[in-house]
């Protein structure tokens, strides 16, 4: 089985409580015997999948399979179309230099439930929606990757992996996804 859940702000990618205050997935009554296929920081929300099936992680995960990833990013200020081709090439960001990613600016910008708590907001500074697709997913990498572009990640929201979309669930809750839909996100 595979679980599509929409992981709210303030949530750790697992079961057990880390000793912070942030709530683990043991909150949202999942079926017993299901794992979380990757992570997603505590700060980020969206897209998450779970499932009890052994292998699954490194089906969707690994790079070598190219599994896309989509990200909508709230950042400071306004990229230019240059700054946004940067991801093209790849970014070294700490000691690895990233895979090639596309952005673009969203347009329209979305809107979005207000988060709790809300994100910092600066009269004079302006900010908007960017979407980065990955086919990595490192520790804070789109957060590191719009830094290194010099426009800071306000929020971050991962709308799908691969063709399953996040859609219209709403922050802190989840399905099975259908066999066709399983089928596939794993024939990718």
């Amino acid at each position: 089985m595979v679980l599509a859940f929409h992981k709210p702000y303030g949530c750790l990618s697992q079961f057990t409580a880390d000793g912070s205050s942030h709530r683990t997935l043991a909150d949202f009554g999942f079926p017993a015997g299901v794992y979380p296929l990757g992570r997603l920081d505590a700060d980020s929300e969206g897209l998450l999948l779970l499932s009890d099936e052994a292998g699954l992680n490194s089906k969707l995960l690994d790079p070598k399979n190219a599994h896309r990833r989509t990200y909508w990013a709230q950042v400071e200020g306004i990229p230019s179309l240059n700054s946004l081709k940067k991801f093209e090439q790849g970014l070294w960001i700490q000691d690895y230099q990233t895979l090639p990613a596309t952005s673009w600016l969203l347009d329209p910008q979305p809107t979005l439930p207000p988060r709790d708590p809300p994100i910092r907001v600066r009269k004079t500074v302006s900010d908007c929606w960017i979407a980065l697709e990955l086919i990595e997913g490192k520790n804070r990498q789109v957060r590191r990757m719009t830094a290194a572009i010099g426009h800071a990640t306000l929020r971050l929201l991962r709308v799908s992996i691969g063709n399953l979309e996040l859609g219209d669930l709403s922050a802190g809750t989840w399905k099975k996804i259908s066999e066709k839909q399983r089928r596939l996100l794993l024939a990718l």
